[in-house]
C-alpha cells in the first residue's frame, strides 16, 4: 500500500480496503455467475488489524451461496510486512452481488453446492445473514407503511 491510501499516521484509509473487497467480491461473482454484476449490500466490513504503508495486501474471495439472481461473497484480507514477512489477517466482509442480463435485469446464477465442511458453513452462514437481512428489510419497510 502506498502513501496515497493512507491517512498522516500510515494507516490506509478503511475505504481503500472497501474499495478492494468490492473488486474482489465482483471478480468472483462475475466467474461464478458468467455475467456483469453489480454490489447491492456489504453486510459486514469488519477491521480487525490496520494495514499500514509498505505493507503487502492479499484479497481473496469466495461465493458462499448462490440463490437465483443474488449471491453472497465472503471477503478476506490479509497484509503483510515485507520486511519481517508477518501476515496478518486485518478485515473481513461479506458482499451480496447481483447478477446483470445484456439489458442490465437481474439474471440467474448456476446453484452452489458445497462440498466440503467448510463450504457447507460458509453457505449455512450466508443463508444466515440473507435471512437477517431480509426480515430487517421487511420491518423497515412495516415501520414506514411501505410494506
Amino acid at each position: 500500500m502506498s502513501v496515497s491510501d493512507a491517512n498522516n499516521s500510515g494507516n490506509v484509509h478503511g475505504g481503500v480496503i472497501m474499495y478492494l473487497c468490492d473488486e474482489v467480491a465482483g471478480i468472483a461473482a462475475v466467474r461464478h455467475s458468467g455475467t456483469r454484476v453489480v454490489t447491492v449490500a456489504m453486510d459486514r466490513m469488519t477491521f480487525v488489524r490496520p494495514v499500514y504503508v509498505g505493507h503487502l495486501v492479499t484479497v481473496r474471495a469466495t461465493v458462499n451461496a448462490a440463490w437465483n439472481t443474488s449471491m453472497e461473497v465472503g471477503v478476506r484480507v490479509e497484509a503483510e510486512n515485507i520486511r519481517s514477512g508477518e501476515v496478518t489477517h486485518t478485515s473481513t466482509a461479506y458482499l451480496t452481488m447481483v447478477a446483470l442480463d445484456e439489458e442490465g435485469q437481474p439474471a440467474s446464477v448456476p446453484p452452489l453446492a458445497p462440498e466440503t465442511p467448510v463450504e457447507e458453513r460458509r453457505a449455512r452462514e450466508a443463508q444466515l445473514r440473507r435471512d437477517i437481512r431480509l426480515a430487517e428489510r421487511e420491518r423497515f419497510e412495516a415501520d414506514r407503511g411501505d410494506a
